[in-house]
């Protein structure tokens, strides 16, 4: 056989089309993964959120799919193959500009989800995501449902649990400030009541908790703490108020723990999300020592039970204490 060069082209052609079919259609042919146990087909909402999804670009930030090395990270599963069975087309992404979402489903109440696509500064004031208010409510309800969906029927336990917690807060929150932050306190476990901040409210811890409530706290609770920040109108219930917090101190004093706890873990079935993942310790004793002294004008940082010093902690005496507080 003479080589010339219509042989060439046409030999090649047919060597490519064979990997294509040999690679590529035989296995989705004879082979069909079998779905992972947490696995859920999507409902109409969430396939029209899919397609959203897809049509906009979201893989370009964002990922789907968590990796033994993302355990760092606070992943609670591995992503598996039987996790997108059906979907077409499969998004995992390569980029983490913004979170990893492969478990996002119920991390976050419905309406938080819809203030964060309208505008993501609402609810978190440092992210580079663009706002997709010009899809309109329609898509970006499409949006939300996918968004919930992502974690399967792990995301479905994780929202039912949103929305059982929802009306009680809700109805708290209707109550009254009164009601509603010993509502809010009640749902502290008690060993946290009577525990105190162990970090001094010094002026660099202050600042430091300052910049810390910008950077996450700001767009719900509002830059002066009375709860107006740009997301309150669409969450239900509306933020916190810091400033109604002074005449509704647990026993008249304490406070620190219970900060400590709800920053943490977050309040289910409100807007307000944990930050164990984000904050470390002594970041999250820094704010809830800023949003005490400014706008509750109360610590009780360093107040009894006292434990063993800190070995790197300076000289300080608290001026922000209530008349009769143990001072150390």
């Amino acid at each position: 056989m003479k080589m010339t060069p219509a042989l060439l082209v046409i030999g090649g052609i047919m060597v490519f089309w064979a990997s294509v079919f040999i690679v590529i259609i035989l296995p989705s042919i004879v082979w069909q993964e079998p779905p992972s146990a947490a696995w859920q087909p999507w409902s109409d909402d969430e396939a029209a959120g899919h397609d959203l999804y897809v049509r906009n670009g979201c893989s370009y930030c964002h990922s789907q799919y968590v990796r033994v090395m993302d355990w760092g990270e606070g992943a609670e599963r591995i992503a598996q193959r039987g996790d997108y069975v059906n979907q077409l087309p499969a998004i995992l992404g390569t980029e983490r500009t913004g979170p990893d979402l492969s478990q996002e489903g119920g991390e976050h109440p419905e309406d938080w989800q819809i203030a964060h696509f309208i505008n993501p500064r609402n609810t978190r004031p440092l992210s580079l995501m663009p706002s997709w208010e010009f899809l309109g409510m329609r898509d970006i309800r499409h949006l939300t449902a996918y968004v919930r969906s992502l974690g399967g029927k792990d995301a479905t336990f994780r929202a039912q649990r949103q929305e059982e917690w929802k009306p009680q807060a809700a109805d708290a929150y209707a109550g009254g400030p009164a009601a509603n932050i010993q509502w809010l306190h009640d749902h502290v476990p008690a060993p946290w009541h009577p525990m105190p901040n162990p970090y001094p409210a010094t002026d660099a811890a202050l600042q430091r908790g300052h910049k810390i409530y910008q950077d996450f706290c700001a767009g719900c609770h509002g830059v002066v703490g009375d709860g107006n920040g740009p997301a309150k109108e669409f969450l239900n219930p509306p933020p916190l108020n810091f400033t109604e917090l002074r005449d509704h101190l647990v026993g008249g004093q304490y406070i620190g723990g219970i900060f400590y706890y709800q920053v943490m873990n977050g309040i289910t079935g409100t807007g307000m999300p944990y930050f164990k993942r984000e904050l470390e310790s002594e970041k999250i004793w820094d704010v809830s020592n800023y949003i005490a002294v400014d706008f509750v004008g109360y610590t009780d940082a360093e107040t009894a039970p006292l434990g063993i010093d800190a070995s790197y902690e300076p000289e300080w005496k608290n001026n922000y204490s209530l008349p009769g507080a143990d001072e150390k």
